[in-house]
Parts: C-alpha cells; sequence; structure tokens
C-alpha cells in the first residue's frame, strides 16, 4: 500500500514512523504549514500512485478535502477531529466510493477504555446511586475542547445510562440537573491526553482512567486501520474496526 500523510506535524511524523515500520510506501506528506512536507496542498498531483491518506489536519475545509479523496479514488483514515457535525453530509459523499474510517481517538489502548467504560455504565446504570462525571486533560497547543475522546466517552454515557440524557460541557453556575452530565476540559503544559470518568455516590467513588504517554498509539491504531480498510467501500468507525479485532 502506498501513503499519503495529511497533516505534517508531530502526528503526522509519529505516522511516518509507524509506515516505515511496516514497510508501507508514503508517496505523499501534505501539510501547507510544514517547511518539511512534500507537497504544500492536497490535490491531484500529491495523491498521486496513493492507495490511502492517513489525516491529521484542521478540520476547516474537511468536505472539499473529501471531495479531492472522492476524486482520486483514494481511501481515507480520519483523525481529524472538530467536524462531527458535517458527519451526515459526509456520509452521502462517501457512500460506496471509497473507504472511509473515523475516530476522535486511534489509540488500541483507548478504544479498549472505551470497551470498559461502556461495560462499567451498563453495571452501574443498575445502582442510582452513582452519578457519572468526565473530565479531561491535554497540552495547551490542542486546538478543540472538549476533546474527540471526551465526546466519544459522553455519547456511551449517555446511550447506557437511563435517564442521562444531555451532556453539558461549559462550566455550570448552577445546580446540575439530573439528566445532565458534566465533561470538563482543561488545557496546558504538555500533556498528550488523560481521560477520567468517575461513578460517584454518597458512599464512594469508581474511577476509570486513561493516560497516553505519547502520540504514538495513535498513530499505531491509525495505520493498523489504514491496512484494515484496503479494500472495503464505505463509511467506518473504529467501532467495525474492534469488533473485527476482539
Amino acid at each position: 500500500m502506498n501513503a499519503a500523510i495529511v497533516g505534517y506535524g508531530r502526528m503526522g511524523k509519529n505516522i511516518e514512523k509507524i509506515l516505515k515500520e511496516k514497510k508501507m510506501d508514503i508517496r505523499s506528506t501534505i501539510d501547507n504549514f510544514s517547511q518539511e512536507s512534500m507537497f504544500k496542498e492536497l490535490n491531484n498531483d500529491s495523491l498521486k500512485g496513493c492507495d490511502v491518506a492517513i489525516e491529521f489536519a484542521n478540520s476547516e475545509g474537511i468536505i472539499d478535502r473529501i471531495k479531492i479523496y472522492l476524486d482520486n479514488n483514494v481511501n481515507v483514515v480520519m483523525g481529524t477531529t472538530g467536524w462531527y457535525d458535517k458527519s451526515e453530509e459526509i456520509k452521502k459523499l462517501i457512500g460506496k466510493k471509497i473507504g472511509f474510517i473515523w475516530s476522535g481517538n486511534f489509540s488500541l489502548g483507548v478504544n479498549i477504555f472505551f470497551r470498559i467504560v461502556r461495560q462499567s455504565a451498563k453495571i452501574f446504570n443498575k445502582f442510582t446511586e452513582y452519578d457519572p462525571m468526565l473530565y479531561e486533560l491535554h497540552h495547551n497547543q490542542k486546538k478543540d475542547s472538549p476533546s474527540g475522546t471526551s465526546k466519544m466517552i459522553t455519547k456511551i454515557l449517555t446511550e447506557e445510562m437511563r435517564g442521562k440524557t444531555k451532556v453539558v460541557e461549559d462550566k455550570l453556575d448552577r445546580k446540575i440537573e439530573e439528566n445532565e452530565i458534566h465533561s470538563a476540559s482543561v488545557r496546558g503544559g504538555y500533556i498528550p491526553g488523560i481521560h477520567t470518568v468517575l461513578f460517584d455516590s454518597p458512599e464512594d467513588t469508581v474511577e476509570l482512567k486513561h493516560s497516553a504517554r505519547n502520540r504514538e498509539g495513535m498513530a499505531r491504531g491509525a495505520v493498523m486501520a489504514a491496512l484494515w480498510i484496503n479494500g472495503k467501500k464505505g463509511f467506518f468507525t473504529i467501532d467495525d474496526f474492534m469488533n473485527d479485532v476482539i
């Protein structure tokens, strides 16, 4: 497989390292802001000869980029976040034309963590004394808040916990309502990512936590997803990949 790396910052360089480990051919690195990238723009020339694009970039202009991938029949591993309000539009564009897999976090550990959170939420759902909440910590260069990972976690909680129908992501200057889950974000320093889910009762707290040491886990998962999407057509999520693996 021949790969394009779209977004050649720290994540892009981690992806490059894993692709080289897997003996995959890197045909193109694309980044308008990087002096080291092979190309500045995503277009027919920069995707020439590529089978798959692994993208960790800015969400702005994502629809235009999807159309370019479609025009060049290039599969996509989408690690870019902040576009989820356009997911239905993108799903229609993709159809069965190319293979497209996305996740707010491609780390294998995080996706195992999602499974643990879901199973835990099912159990705690049977005990009304326990109230769920979430907070996450990220480095001072992260552009979105809350993280895509946090949004995936709160989606799990609202799906599995009866009566929890709304997520509050802003600060609260009032009493939280019974149907709400509070998701808080903190930005600063150099933390790759820490996500903590708490189930709290008057007597105790049960805490589930995932701490990333670096970005390599996300890069490795993204490359594995690129191998998995080869030969497939349609719009997939990391859950489809995990279901196959597990």
